[in-house]
């Protein structure tokens, strides 16, 4: 871009192109958050494991299909983009799900329309909906939180080195924090005894498995994102 391209740009304009690529990352961070709320109400039943004469339900949430991505995309941005910018997209995406939230409930209060035949649905459905999320905005904003420090902390005590053991040490203790905190809020009293055990177990696991089988898709994303930075940085637009 020439100096008289450039001259001409707005401040928005200017403020587009320096930040474009941490603006999609955050943005596909906070939708996936929010998607994930919604799907989250369904809890899916994949048959169960046997040991003898003892049954371990396989019980998850709709949320465990797209849930982890947010922590891979959590990485990126705490990676790339360092821990403030990191907690900024956070507490972004925190606060947008906190306003979903009171919609669907204002949403839920209101008297239907005439004609309108599906307010049970909506209820039963969407109803379920506040609890899950205030579940998921208290797991996703401890987790995310705990997920970014502990990638940053061990970023600086090994200068930047050992990323793949970075991520996985991030993910062990971010998910940890967000799966016990949601289950608890979200299902303790409806889950129960070991199907609630396992219902957290499983979540655990499946979720810090699919980050490892992830980790060369995220350690591909962090590097391109981090060239693609640099680049701008050394040869700005």
């Amino acid at each position: 871009m020439s100096e008289q391209q450039r001259a001409h740009l707005v401040p928005g304009d200017r403020a587009a192109a320096a930040g474009g690529r941490y603006a999609v990352i955050s943005a596909a961070f906070v939708g996936i958050l929010l998607i994930s709320n919604v799907v989250a109400v369904k809890p899916i039943a994949f048959g169960a494991i046997e040991f003898g004469s003892v049954s371990l339900p396989l019980v998850f949430d709709g949320g465990v299909f797209l849930f982890p991505l947010a922590y891979i995309l959590g990485d990126v941005l705490a990676e790339v983009y360092g821990l403030k910018a990191s907690r900024r997209a956070i507490l972004t995406a925190f606060a947008l799900a906190l306003v979903a939230s009171l919609t669907i409930v204002l949403v839920q209060v209101s008297p239907p329309a005439a004609g309108w035949e599906n307010q049970d649905a909506f209820a039963a459905v969407l109803g379920f909906v506040p609890r899950i999320v205030a579940a998921s905005l208290v797991a996703f904003l401890a987790g995310q939180l705990v997920n970014a420090w502990v990638l940053d902390r061990l970023r600086r005590k090994t200068s930047g080195r050992f990323l793949r053991t970075r991520l996985i040490g991030s993910t062990i203790a971010g998910q940890l924090i967000d799966t016990l905190l949601f289950c608890t809020i979200a299902f303790a009293g409806i889950i129960t005894g070991v199907d609630f055990v396992m219902y957290v177990v499983l979540g655990y696991v499946v979720k810090v498995l699919a980050e490892v089988v992830l980790l060369p898709v995220t350690t591909r994303v962090i590097a391109w994102t981090r060239r693609a930075e640099e680049a701008r940085t050394a040869f700005p637009a």
